[in-house]
Formats: structure tokens, sequence, C-alpha cells
């Protein structure tokens, strides 16, 4: 320990050596806001010169550049009250340096055998680090607004895809009443069905409207309900159930497994229960194993051979849409059916073994 007068200097010399090794701008103010000592990073940093620094008061270093208001709150107001403060920001433009961001940590030492205190003020820049905040925040809100302009022109497009629709749908029904030939009116009428179908399925993708991911069960369940609603009369009821594993799908392959169902669930409606059967039921159902799926959509009709001038005749419009939509999500389709046992179609993404039941 150093108490005699002669080691008093060299007391002066080891404080000055550590203040220096800091890193950071460092000063040691007395009482009344002198600089006992400053660190040779907070000259070098602040362009400040020794001599014209050490005894003089902190407000007054360069021709006042130190005279901050944020400053004077931090040494004439918290610290005599709480003795210690950690990352007090201030914020000023400094002459020849520039405007700098800086986190202040501050602490009034108190000593037993004197009135008076000494104040230990470290300084740590941090004007790159909020630039870099900055710049994300402005990039962020740049990001925020472009994704907002994609979604008003997301939904621009599919209200004009949703009247477009519209507009050939009676188009198509238009035609369909005014051809003689009952062959045409036929394929009119079927177009209309399909066009019909396709905006089904652009109805419920916009309920869905800014999800990425799409609840399975939950879109063809309603799906399926506005077909049923929409094409089951009174005359022969038909009972149009699903049953779903837990399962999201992205937008894009919603619209295909939807397209699908859709045609699969029209073409089950219209031709696999040409008399009236008081049990007919089409059962839709979504199995999901990782990354592998399974969809199904069978019923109890009259089966693959009855139905099949209509329904499943090679080459058919029906089975060409599934087919190409199915290629389109890599799956395999498959059609069993017999006489007796109604008709299934399943599409398979690689191997799966099935657990749902089928319609009987």
């Amino acid at each position: 320990m150093l108490t005699s007068p002669e080691n008093v200097h060299d007391a002066q010399v080891l404080a000055q050596a550590i203040v220096n090794t800091i890193p950071d701008p460092f000063l040691v103010l007395d009482d009344r806001f002198r600089v006992l000592a400053a660190s040779r990073s907070f000259y070098e940093t602040f362009k400040v010169d020794p001599e014209q620094t050490r005894g003089c008061l902190l407000y007054g270093l360069g021709d006042g550049q130190w005279d901050i208001p944020a400053l004077r709150v931090l040494l004439e107001t918290i610290i005599p009250e709480k003795t210690s403060m950690d990352g007090f920001e201030v914020e000023h433009d400094f002459p020849g340096i520039g405007r700098k961001t800086m986190l202040l940590n501050a602490r009034k030492v108190l000593y037993e055998d004197s009135p008076s205190a000494t104040i230990l003020l470290a300084f740590s820049d941090i004007t790159a680090r909020r630039a870099i905040e900055l710049d994300k925040a402005n990039l962020l809100e740049r990001t925020e607004e472009l994704l907002r302009q994609k979604q008003v022109l997301l939904q621009e497009m599919e209200h004009r895809v949703a009247n477009s629709l519209s507009i050939i749908a009676a188009i198509l029904l238009l035609k369909a009443k005014a051809v003689t030939s009952e062959e045409t009116r036929q394929h009119l009428r079927e177009a209309h069905q399909r066009v019909m179908s396709v905006a089904e399925v652009q109805l419920h993708l916009h309920a869905s409207s800014g999800i990425e991911r799409i609840d399975v069960g939950t879109y063809l369940s309603k799906l399926c309900a506005a077909l049923a609603a929409s094409m089951i009369g009174e005359q022969q009821p038909i009972a149009v159930k699903v049953l779903s594993d837990e399962g999201t799908v992205d937008s894009a392959n919603a619209v295909s497994l939807g397209l699908i169902v859709t045609e699969l669930v029209i073409n089950a409606i219209k031709y696999a229960f040409p008399a009236e059967k008081p049990d007919a039921n089409i059962l839709v159902t979504y199995e999901v194993a990782g990354a592998d799926w399974k969809l199904t959509v069978s019923d109890n009709g009259v089966g693959k051979s009855a139905a099949e001038p209509v329904q499943q005749a090679p080459g058919g419009l029906g089975t060409t849409i599934v087919n190409a939509l199915a290629k389109q999500l890599d799956a395999n389709v498959e059609t069993e059916g017999g006489e007796a046992g109604g008709l299934k179609v399943s599409l398979t993404h690689a191997s799966f073994t099935s657990h749902m039941p089928q319609a009987v």
C-alpha cells in the first residue's frame, strides 16, 4: 500500500497506467466534475489535447462540446441519488468527429476519511450498432410495405379471377340453352360445372387469404359441404363426409387437391347413384404419414362397370384432369371398384398404408 508522501507520484502514475489500459473512453472526475484523469482512448476518440483536458471542467472541454443536457442530468441528478448508472444513452454531434451515440456507465466513489468523492465515467460508442439497427428497422418497414402491396395485388387478382369465372360460367349456360345438339349441350353443361368447381376452390382459398399453409381437413370439409349443397337434390339424398388426419399444405398444392376432390365428388354425385339408394354416401379421406399422404374419394354407388360409360371412360375429360393434377402433386392414381362394390379413387404420394374406412 502506498501511504508515504514520497510515493504519491508513483500512485498517480500507476492509476493513470490502469486508466490507459481500458479500451473504451474513460474519465475520472472529482466531485465538481473536473477531469482528474482520462484514458488514451478518450483522447484518441474525441480528439482532445491532454494538456487542455486534465484539471478542466468536463462541460468546458473542447469549447463546450461536452456541455450536453443529458450528461448533466446523469452527473447532477441521477448519480447523486443512485451513486451508479449503467447504459445511460447519450446522442450528440461532436465537432470534428460527427454525431455519436454512446452508452455511459457511471460510478460515484465515496471515501471513509474524506468528504470528497470521485466519479468514474466510462463511454461505449454504439454509433455503428444504432446505425445497423436503424437500417434493419427501415428494411423491415420497406419489406412490410412490399408485402402489403403484394397482398393488395393478390386480393385484386382474386377478385378479377372470381369475376372472370362467373362471366365464363354464365356464357356457357347461355350457349347450352341456345344450341340444338343435345351432345353439345351436355358438353357445355359439363364445362360449366368444371368452371364452377374452379370457382368453388377459389372461393375457399380466398377465405384463407394471407395464410401460407392451409389446414386440409377444414378446407376439404368446407369444399365438400358447398358442393353437396349446390348439387345434391331432394330426390336422391347423398351424404358427403370428410375424414382427415391433421395436416397442412401450401396454397399451391391446396388448389390441386381441391380441384381433384371437386372433380371426383361431382362425378360421384352425378353418376354413382342413378337410382334412389337410401344409404347413399360419398367419403373423402386424407391421411398423412410424415411427408407422405393419401387422398381417397369413395362411394357405395353402382360401381365402376355401371358408371364407366360416362364417368370413367378412358381418356375422358374428368380422368385427364385428375391425372394431370396428380402428376403435379407427384402422386399415383388408382381406381378400384366392381359392380357391387361402389367406386374408390385414390391418390398416393409415395408408399402409404391406409387406416381410414371406406364408403359402404
